[in-house]
This record gives structure tokens, C-alpha cells and sequence, in this order.
């Protein structure tokens, strides 16, 4: 957003959130212009931009049983609790590309509206979580919760910019969206390029 800024001076940035806000429908409404987000739906008049791929990872104690493992498979959750954000489970990563393809339920799920909380609650045993790799750099870093790939080729995500095709080709959607691209593969730990098509789905 600082890197914006110093180019669109005059356009008003605003970051509505809560994790019961629906985003698209709003921009669909015309009451935002531009949202980043992971669930491309298809909605007439929705282009989506990739901006870069993520894994996802499977946050973990330091002494948990997992540590042992080179990565988690869909079964090894049938004992465990899973810490989510509080939003609808297609939303999630950890439901739509790793347990519900193999049908598999994990022993609970435990919500918590934010990150922070998530990694204590993680770090005192009290649940196991899957966040994107760059979402967990700090924590791991610190060594304050331990991390395994999700799957022996790791699941993987991409992270879009949606706004309405009727913006396209306006100036400040085409730089927000380059300038995210190229802070975020300076900033961002674990990304990798996503393909550079739009799709409307």
C-alpha cells in the first residue's frame, strides 16, 4: 500500500475486514473497486488477475508427534483438532485442496479470528492450523511453532486481484495490481509467480 500511495496520491485506499464480510458481492455492487482474494467465484462482471502462488502449511507444537513426519497426509487429521478462521470451510485451503479430495474429517474444528491467536493456541496444544507459508514466516523464524507440508508435493494456492470488467484498462487497477506482484515477490517469503491470465470464470 506505501508503494501505491506514492503513485496515487489522490486515490482513497480503505481496507474493509471482518471475516464475515463478503467481499465480492460487494464489488459486484460497486461498493469497492478492487478485492485480493484466494476463492475466485464466478460472477458476471468479475475478472480475477492472479498475483502469486502460496503453499499451505500445517502449523504444529515443537514437540508434536508431526515433527517426525516429511509431511502430512489427509489422515493424519483424523485425530487432530483444526484451527480455522471463522469463515466457511470452501473458503479454506486446508478443506478444499487437501481433506475434502480424500475425505477426511478432522477430530474438531476450534475457530479464532486471528493469526496470533491461532499460533498460541497452536504452540499450547491445543490444535494444529493451516496458513499460507508467508503468513507464518515470523513465527517460524522465532521458533515459535514448528510447520510441515501439507501433501509430498505441498498444496498449493493463488492469490487474485478481482475487480469488475469494466475497470479494466483504468490505471490505478493495472499499477495496484503490478505493484502487488512485485512488492510481494520482494517481501514475501516461500511465493512463487502465478500465470499472468485474466479469467472471468
Amino acid at each position: 500500500l506505501d508503494a501505491f500511495r506514492k503513485n496515487w496520491p489522490e486515490v482513497e485506499i480503505d481496507v474493509p475486514g471482518g471475516h464475515h464480510f463478503a467481499p465480492l458481492p460487494a464489488l459486484k455492487r460497486q461498493e469497492l473497486d478492487l478485492v485480493i482474494t484466494a476463492d475466485p467465484r464466478p460472477i458476471e462482471g468479475i475478472v480475477y488477475s492472479p498475483l502469486f502462488r502460496y503453499e499451505s502449511l500445517l502449523a504444529i507444537p515443537k514437540d508434536h508427534a508431526f515433527i517426525e513426519k516429511e509431511f502430512i497426509e489427509p489422515t493424519d487429521l483424523l485425530t487432530e483438532t483444526l484451527i480455522t478462521y471463522p469463515v466457511e470451510r470452501n473458503l479454506l485451503d486446508i478443506f478444499t485442496h487437501f481433506l475434502d479430495p480424500a475425505a477426511v474429517e478432522p477430530a474438531g474444528i476450534r475457530t479464532a479470528e486471528l493469526t496470533i491467536l491461532m499460533m498460541q493456541l497452536v504452540a499450547s496444544h491445543r490444535g494444529v492450523c493451516a496458513l499460507p507459508n508467508w503468513a507464518m514466516t515470523e513465527y517460524l523464524e522465532r521458533e515459535y511453532v514448528a510447520a510441515r507440508r501439507l501433501g509430498k508435493d505441498g498444496t498449493w494456492g493463488t492469490l487474485y486481484a478481482a475487480y469488475r470488467e469494466s475497470q479494466q484498462g483504468m490505471e490505478f487497477i493495472t499499477d495496484f495490481i503490478e505493484t502487488a506482484r512485485k512488492t510481494s515477490a520482494q517481501v514475501l517469503t516461500g511465493i512463487r509467480p502465478a500465470e499472468l491470465t485474466q479469467s472471468s470464470l
